[in-house]
Formats: C-alpha cells, structure tokens, sequence
C-alpha cells in the first residue's frame, strides 16, 4: 500500500492547460491583406407598401418610373464632379484650370444634352434634387461654380420657364416628396436594380422611415 502511494506521488500532476486556437484567416479576392472577418453590409427589412388611396398609388408608382430613370444621371453627374476636382487639385496653373474645366464641360454638354432634353418638367427637378444629394451641391451651386455666378443666374432663370429650380435642394427629413424619392431608391439599390452610390447629405433613412410613418398614422 506504501509501495501504491510513492509510485503514485511520482506521478507527474496535471496543471489546466488552456488551449490557443489560431485565428481563421480569410483571403479575399483582389485583397493581399488577411483578415480575421469579412465586413458585411447593412441589410435593411422593408415594410410592404401601403397606400392611403388608389390615387396615391399611381403617383408613387409614377415617382418611381420618373426616379429610376433620372437616378443614373445624378450618379454620373457626380462621378465627373469628383474625378474634375481631383484633377484640377493636381494643376497648378490657373489657366490650365480653366482650359481643362472648359474641356469637361464641353464633354458633359455632348454627352448628355440630347438626354436631357427628353425629360420632363417632373424628371428636370427629380433630377436637379438627386444632384443635390448625390454631390452635396445644388445644381446653380455646381454651375457658378464652374462657370460664373451671372452664367448660374441665366440657367436659373431659363430653368424657371418650365418651372425647375436649379436651387432646389433634396430633404427627406421635411418633404414628403424627397422622401418617397429616397424610399424608392432604397429598394432599388437592395434589388439591384440601381448601383448604389452614398449619399453627400447626412441622413439616416431608417430615421427617416420611422419619422414618416409615425406622422402619416397620426395624421390618420
């Protein structure tokens, strides 16, 4: 018995280990840095549709015929913005700024005139708030800025013929209107049907949709 217990006190004891398990690196394609995790992207539950009336029906669904049709010119309006002021902070010469803007410009004008002169009334000041919240500009901002301030003055003032504000600016936290824009745009980009491209105005449309419905129920 002695003998049992010396054999078993020499025994080595057993302390708790603790386990390290190496991190699962993930490669991504087109990525030469490992990460840990891939970022997902914010996934937003839409609320089924619902209408007040028949006739509020028509004109969301005209709203969005309009929108999606405007939308991708807000976008390319805003790529030219951002890739013309990259490289005018790269030329340092004034004249230089100037020939190379006039060149943009003249580009612009080709590509998109004839476009643009199909639109509506309605689909001209869809457009015109879609700039302001893609660019962060109103579209008489972008065009003084460019050209002159008495340039800006005439487009604003030959826009107001067909009633279309180059002023106009896009708020869905108070119009009604420019937020039905922003829902339709929200669930064409979770569909796919528009790329998605961040807005240069601060809002939250989750915000903004418990907002409206809220008001709209009251208002019920």
């Amino acid at each position: 018995m002695f003998c049992s217990l010396l054999v078993s006190a020499q025994e080595p004891v057993k302390s708790d280990t603790i386990h390290y398990e190496e991190p699962q690196y993930i490669i991504i394609e087109g990525d030469s840095i490992p990460r840990a995790a891939i970022d997902l992207q914010e996934v937003i539950i839409f609320d089924q549709l619902k209408f007040n009336s028949r006739d509020d029906k028509i004109r969301y669904y005209i709203l969005k015929r309009k929108t999606l049709k405007v939308y991708p010119y807000a976008k390319l309006a805003a790529e030219r913005l951002t890739t013309l002021n990259e490289r005018l902070n790269n030329i340092k010469s004034k004249r230089q700024k100037r020939k190379y803007t006039k060149r943009v410009q003249k580009y612009i004008e080709e590509e998109f005139t004839e476009e643009l002169k199909k639109f509506t009334r309605t689909e001209g000041q869809i457009l015109v708030k879609l700039i302001h919240r893609q660019t962060g500009d109103t579209a008489f901002e972008l065009v003084r800025r460019l050209r002159s301030g008495w340039r800006a003055f005439w487009y604003n003032t030959t826009a107001s013929m067909f009633e279309i504000s180059l002023k106009r600016e896009y708020h869905p936290e108070s119009v009604q209107e420019d937020y039905l824009i922003e829902d339709i745009l929200q669930r064409a980009f979770a569909k796919n049907k528009l790329e998605r491209q961040p807005s240069a105005l601060d809002f939250d449309y989750i915000e903004l949709t418990n907002k409206w419905v809220n008001e709209t129920s009251d208002n019920n």
